[in-house]
């Protein structure tokens, strides 16, 4: 099995049904997050169809995405009922 980063991420889609499809789009390879931020880890051929299948449907002048790379040494601050995040075993896509 290929290796896996953690992944932040982010979009901001202004036409509601664009913004239904990016959404379930990136929920498909999240672990975790809420609202338009989701942690994602991510091998690179995964990174590469995730980035592939949004940019499919997002307009490039009204909407946003990106994809950010969580440097592993960094230092997980939570707050409250938060969790790590924690790669899975396995992923279902679909």
């Amino acid at each position: 099995m290929a290796q896996r980063s953690l992944y932040i991420a982010v979009y901001d889609v202004c036409k509601p049904s664009r913004l239904r499809k990016v959404h379930r789009i990136v929920k498909n390879y999240a672990t975790g997050g809420q609202k338009s931020a989701y942690e994602c880890f991510l091998s690179p051929a995964e990174r590469g169809q995730l980035f592939a299948d949004v940019c499919a449907v997002i307009h490039r002048t009204e909407d946003r995405f990106a994809l950010l790379r969580v440097e592993e040494r960094a230092q997980s601050v939570l707050r409250g009922i938060a969790m790590p995040p924690v790669d899975p075993e396995f992923y279902y896509v679909g």
